[in-house]
Order: structure tokens, then C-alpha cells, then sequence
């Protein structure tokens, strides 16, 4: 008898935490079938990134989905709005910044969950954190609660019984280190992602920006050098 193999959507960025997470559904069995966005973002130099890193750890398929949220703005990632920068612990920690893109999560989750119905896959991974983020409040746990209990009455496959999704979000307790150290136990080569809100021309981090610092405090913090920032 032919036994199917289990299949994951695995949204992939291209940044650090979804390179973690990618390789956390990878060594847990799954066919990884991973998911990127060109969504209008001024860091669209992530998805170079994905790429490298979809290669890297090996995925049946990789997709670029097109969609322009622009149209909307609101964002300093998706409008003419300057990126943040230097700010301390204590002021990231305070408020929703302006990097937040409104609705950006509940969006990419549907299109996952649109691929996981037909390609038969009941897993989606994604690499959201309610720790060392900067307030976004897409990446918490009662958002993902929410939406999971919705995607399992929203799809033809679910209410015919064949499908019962989950969203595993394994890196939303951890800090930024603990996922670093994860990731490198996992084999994950850091120097191919990209987490930079305001990269140059050739990808070269700012940093300064939020995502910049976070990532600089995960690697301080483990005693490493972050391998981009060779760049």
C-alpha cells in the first residue's frame, strides 16, 4: 500500500524565524511546501532570501504569490512612511509600531489555507513570536486560536470531514536566542535570510530598524556572530 506523505504549508519570508520554522517542519517529517509573498513590501529583498533559503533546506515546492497591498498602505513597509530606528527594549515594547501591516498575517494564512486544501494537507507552520516581536497583534496566540477554529469551518474539505487543519506556530514562546540556538541545532544557515525592514540595494541589513535589533540581540545573546553581518 502507498503510504502519502504528510504535507505542510510553511510560510516562509525569508527572514530568520520562518528559516527556523521551515526547518523545524522539515526535521518533524513534514513535505514542506513553502509560501512567499510579494506583497508591495519596501524589504522585497526577502524574497531572494526564501528562495535561498527554500534551496537550502529542501522544499517539493516553493511559491511567490503576487498581491499588492500598497493598495492600502498604512504601513511603513508597504507605504511612503519612514522606517523606525534605534529605538531601546523599552520603547519596542510599548505599542503597535508602524511597521505592523494591517492584516497581513490573517491574509497569508488564507492563501495557505486555500494551498493546503488542495494539496490535501491539514499543517500549516508559520514563524510568528509573542516574545521578542515588536507588538504586532497578529502574532498571538489568541489570533492564531481564532483563526485556526475558523479555517475548520471555512473549506469544503473540513466540512466533508477530510480535512482538520492545524497552525503550528512553533516558535511563539520562544526568544529570539532560543530560536537562534534552535535553528542552529537544526543546521539553518543564518547568512541566507534576511530580517532588515530597510535593506540596502544589495540586501545589506540597516541595522538599526527593530527587526535589525532583535536579530542582533538573538545572536549576542548565544555568543555567535550573525553571519550577515558581513554583508
Amino acid at each position: 500500500m502507498e503510504i502519502t506523505p504528510k504535507r505542510a504549508v510553511v510560510l516562509l519570508s525569508g527572514g530568520l524565524d520562518s528559516a527556523t520554522v521551515l526547518a523545524i517542519a522539515k526535521a518533524e517529517g513534514y513535505e514542506l511546501y513553502a509560501l512567499s509573498f510579494s506583497y508591495g513590501q519596501r524589504h522585497a529583498w526577502e524574497l531572494e532570501a526564501a528562495k535561498r533559503v527554500a534551496a537550502s533546506i529542501g522544499v517539493t515546492q516553493h511559491r511567490v504569490t503576487t498581491i499588492d497591498l500598497r493598495a492600502f498602505g498604512g504601513s511603513a513597509l508597504t507605504d511612503d512612511i519612514d522606517v523606525p530606528k534605534g529605538r531601546d527594549a523599552e520603547a519596542m515594547s510599548h505599542g503597535i509600531p508602524i511597521t505592523y501591516v494591517p492584516a497581513r498575517n490573517t491574509i497569508f494564512l488564507s492563501f495557505a489555507l486555500a494551498w493546503a486544501e488542495v494539496l490535501g494537507a491539514s499543517d500549516i507552520f508559520l514563524g510568528v513570536n509573542a516574545l521578542d516581536y515588536s507588538g504586532y497583534p497578529d502574532c498571538r496566540p489568541e489570533f492564531i486560536a481564532a483563526f485556526e477554529k475558523m479555517a475548520n469551518l471555512a473549506t469544503k474539505a473540513g466540512v466533508e470531514g477530510r480535512q482538520h487543519l492545524r497552525i503550528h506556530t512553533p516558535l511563539i514562546a520562544m526568544t529570539k536566542a532560543q530560536i537562534i540556538a534552535t535553528g542552529t541545532e537544526l543546521g539553518v544557515d543564518y547568512g541566507l535570510t534576511s530580517s532588515c525592514y530597510d535593506p540596502g540595494p544589495t540586501g545589506a541589513p540597516c541595522g538599526q530598524c527593530d527587526s535589525c535589533l532583535l536579530r542582533q540581540k538573538g545572536f549576542r545573546e548565544n555568543g555567535i556572530e550573525d553571519p550577515i553581518s558581513k554583508r
